[in-house]
């Protein structure tokens, strides 16, 4: 059936208007991103196809730019098209977290961190500034690769809380495996950088390890 067959409470657009965007189906609000369908099937349709095709938003969103224009009815404008959204929507969400955020709980950081290195194909060490009522003053990453003695520097990571005038930090990385758990490694180099950062009285109140969808807390673990 041709969109403009249908009645305008079925069409996306005027859906979102009438009853705002969380009355759309997943379909509905992909198909709004995609604007036209193929010969034969409609934009609902093919968002539908792809949403099957792809199991989930996350899988779709995170194809690599070869996978997502291989795909029926994609190409590399829409590919341009959806980067430059998911990246304004996680500068959305930075911005409202360095406004609004309070980080005293593991649970306070996960979805942002979720957010920040979801999809990350390599393994990045990230450091939350807060200040002295642990809101967020900025977020960094400090060092690129596999996290390890020879590859975080303490004294570099004393220097930049202090050039941010931390009150306290929280560590972050990601494992791109997806599996969340600490190493030993990750254990040794967390004991360091708290003592290194003691020595300033800036307190260490975490370090969460983002695997996936999946954070693991040293806080929760009793590690810190």
């Amino acid at each position: 059936m041709q969109l403009t067959s249908l009645p305008n409470s079925q069409r996306p657009r005027e859906k979102l208007i009438e009853k705002g965007a969380k009355a759309l189906s997943d379909a509905e609000l992909l198909a709004i991103f995609l604007r036209t369908g193929l010969p034969g099937m409609n934009v609902i349709e093919l968002a539908q196809h792809l949403l099957n095709e792809n199991k989930t938003l996350h899988n779709l969103f995170n194809a690599s730019m070869e996978e997502f224009c291989a795909q029926k009815g994609l190409g590399t404008a829409k590919y341009v098209q959806l980067q430059a959204v998911l990246e304004l929507s996680q500068r959305y969400m930075q911005e409202r977290c360095q406004r609004d955020a309070i980080f005293n709980s593991p649970n306070a950081v996960y979805d942002y961190l979720t957010l920040q290195m979801r999809g990350l194909q390599q393994e990045v060490f990230m450091v939350l500034y807060l200040d002295s009522q642990n809101r967020l003053i900025k977020d960094e990453i400090l060092f690129y690769g596999t996290i390890n003695s020879a590859s975080v520097y303490p004294r570099e990571v004393v220097k930049a809380a202090l050039k941010n005038n931390a009150a306290a930090v929280i560590f972050a990385h990601n494992h791109p495996s997806g599996i969340a758990e600490p190493s030993q490694a990750d254990k040794l180099i967390t004991n360091k950088l708290q003592q290194a950062l003691q020595l300033v009285d800036i307190n260490v109140l975490d370090h969460i390890i983002v695997g996936g969808e999946t954070c693991v807390s040293f806080a929760e673990r009793g590690l810190i």
